[in-house]
């Protein structure tokens, strides 16, 4: 397990298997939406949250209020321009000390 890249560690089971079958659909987002029996935009919508996970979990240490905040984002638990004030004045407030 030491060896798998970040990205692939940061992943649940889930995103994991929805990553396999993109590959193997030869990332057909047509195809994931019969596979999955959702609509194009629905597919997109979830890929574009996994490539977000994939991105956080590459970043280099990234302070871990940041990294919560933009995890909720991705997850949806907060809206993305919520996220993006609540990132941009924490580190405001952190450059003033």
């Amino acid at each position: 397990m030491n060896d798998l890249p970040k990205w692939v560690t940061g992943l649940e089971a889930e995103e994991l298997n929805f990553v396999k079958n993109f590959v193997l659909a030869s990332g057909s987002l047509k195809e994931m939406a019969q596979i999955y029996g959702v609509t194009y935009p629905t597919v997109r919508a979830r890929l574009n949250r996994v490539i977000e996970q994939i991105k956080l979990a590459e970043e280099q240490q990234e302070d871990s209020y940041v990294t919560l905040i933009k995890k909720m984002a991705i997850e949806e638990k907060i809206d993305f321009d919520a996220a993006t004030v609540l990132i941009r004045e924490y580190r405001k407030e952190k450059e003033e000390l």
